[in-house]
């Protein structure tokens, strides 16, 4: 099939698995083109099949703000008929599913799209009284709609009253590529150092402080260091809590890499203490990593860790300390939950089997 994959391009999980599932099309004969404002961080140059399609926006002085989503869908329909696409899919609901509902107007109705929901889209941005009827109206001309946790389905069948339904398709994870790298742990070292990481976008809702006040009152009983991966507006925030804690010293900011699956194997213990987390990523692939993960008890967390990991209640970080503590203290426990990860990671949420049920709803759609 001949795919179009529309996402952002930033470091949030949905461009990440937007990226990821143009490269497993790809690597699976498929025709694939991302199309974005930018080219995505985990976008592998040079893969047959695979094509990256630049949206380019226009600032004139009359606009104050650029209409991306009219360029985004002008660049959609300039693929569809260069690379004659069978169908869109499109993560993120605002403005991609929006945009793709204005391409297959202009092309006279024949366009069709798959939307992929991913949380922010639905439960902050989707929901804000000046997006939620483009955004209700979007989703219901999908010819398919599609959630990455039944948290997220469930939400958006409240929010949004939708009448089609709206499938539950997880977040995936290269589980050859995020991987246990032998690297000793920390009852195995003779230092007993703990290392401890943190990877997201740094936006308000992961709460970066909660994690530094967490990691501030693990200090107190263990020897650690924790590791933060990635960058955005509230950097600056966490490394002042952190400075008043006095733990800054105990604290490497590593920014944006494209290699985190070589950090986290490198861990004891992913931390998160997110307001929402639709689905949780990064703790996939720490998890796929042979790495525990205690996070905050919200939204779809649960479903991704299982009996894996802990979970503490939001806004809480002596909480989130105290679940993660047993994980740095007990070798035995850690051991068991580092084997419990890797086998919950690729069991239930490896490529093949993901990238699979997209491309039975693919196959649907376009046979509709």
């Amino acid at each position: 099939m001949r795919i179009g994959i529309v996402c952002y391009p930033t470091v949030g999980g949905s461009g990440v698995v937007a990226t990821e599932m143009a490269n497993a099309l790809a690597a699976r004969g498929h025709e694939a083109h991302l199309i974005s404002y930018d080219r995505p961080g985990r976008l592998r140059r040079g893969t047959p099949g695979l094509r990256f399609h630049q949206v380019a926006v226009s600032a004139y002085p009359l606009f104050r703000y650029p209409p991306y989503d009219l360029a985004l869908a002008t660049r959609m329909l300039e693929v569809c008929e260069e690379a004659d696409i069978d169908l869109f899919h499109v993560h993120y609901a605002i403005p991609h599913a929006v945009s793709a509902y204005l391409a297959r107007s202009m092309s006279g109705g024949c366009l069709k799209f798959v939307t992929t929901l991913h949380g922010t889209d639905i439960t902050v941005v989707g929901s804000d009284r000046a997006y939620l009827r483009p955004t209700r109206f979007a989703l219901e001309q999908s010819n398919a709609i599609t959630a990455v946790s039944r948290y997220l389905a469930d939400e958006t069948q409240l929010v949004f009253g939708v009448k089609q339904p709206v499938e539950v398709v997880p977040n995936f994870v290269d589980v050859e590529r995020f991987r246990p790298s032998g690297t000793p742990r920390w009852h195995q070292r003779p230092d007993g150092e703990r290392i401890l990481v943190h990877a997201s976008n740094f936006r308000p809702v992961k709460r970066i402080a909660d994690v530094v006040r967490a990691f501030a009152s693990i200090l107190r009983h263990v020897p650690a260091r924790l590791l933060l991966v990635g960058d955005g507006p509230d950097r600056e925030h966490a490394l002042a809590v952190a400075a008043d804690l006095g733990c800054q010293p105990q604290i490497e900011c590593l920014g944006v890499t494209d290699q985190i699956e070589d950090v986290l194997p490198q861990a004891d213990l992913f931390l998160s203490a997110s307001e929402t987390e639709s689905f949780g990523l990064s703790m996939l692939e720490a998890m796929s990593c042979g790495v525990p993960c205690v996070s905050t008890n919200v939204g779809g967390v649960a479903e991704v860790l299982g009996d894996t990991g802990k979970l503490a209640p939001f806004g809480d970080p002596e909480a989130l300390a105290k679940a993660a503590l047993p994980f740095l203290q007990d070798a035995q426990l850690h051991q068991q939950h580092s084997a419990a990860a890797r086998a919950r990671a690729v069991e239930c949420f490896a490529t093949d089997q993901v990238v699979a049920q997209y491309l039975r709803i693919y196959e649907r759609v376009v046979a509709s």
